[in-house]
């Protein structure tokens, strides 16, 4: 009789305790992939998505796509931003390209118009290269463009207006890039 005769997947991975051995607990998404791991032997807690976000109302009617440069608006609302070097920005709406948010806090689904808001960690976000090239490494703040970061060239102006760091780099144009949201 094998070890794993007769046991379900669910104590098959919660069974590593025999022999002397901690146990690690594995919940895995609706396709089979491993999308939390607590490791006992570790004490790690281990999450497949990218960043830490945070559940937030928005203004307006308009639905906001995930990329989507975000500015506190009032009262601890968010919406869309419009103008470069904005000390309002709060943050990048989660879910865009490969990267989905790992952690959300202060999850309520009773609400209607609330979006997870990348805080911290890596998340797509639209950009702006035509006022300045992109390159990875760079720091980013609110455009003028609605909804979109843009690279900071003037130091003093994006004081306490940096959203994070390039990724990836993007030469003219607007388009979807990973950065490292890193709010300052």
């Amino acid at each position: 009789m094998s070890a794993s005769e007769g046991k379900t997947e669910a104590e098959i991975i919660l069974g590593s305790f025999h022999g002397g051995r901690s146990g690690i607990l594995k919940l895995r998404n609706n396709v089979g992939k491993d999308s939390v791991i607590l490791d006992g032997n570790s004490g790690d807690i281990i999450l497949a998505n990218a960043d830490c976000a945070e559940d937030f109302d928005f203004c307006g009617p308009d639905k906001i796509e995930p990329g989507t440069v975000v500015v506190i608006e009032g009262e601890g609302n968010m919406i869309m931003s419009t103008k470069a070097y904005d000390k309002r920005v709060a943050g990048v709406v989660s879910g865009a390209g490969g990267y989905k948010p790992g952690i959300i806090l202060d999850k309520m689904g009773s609400k209607e118009n609330r979006r997870p808001v990348a805080l911290m960690g890596k998340v797509y976000c639209k950009v702006d290269a035509d006022p300045s090239p992109i390159e990875v490494g760079d720091l980013l703040t609110t455009s003028s463009k609605a909804g979109y970061a843009m690279k900071a060239v003037d130091q003093f102006k994006a004081f306490g207006a940096i959203i994070g760091k390039a990724l990836n780099s993007l030469n003219q144009g607007q388009g979807l890039i990973p950065i490292l949201v890193t709010l300052q």
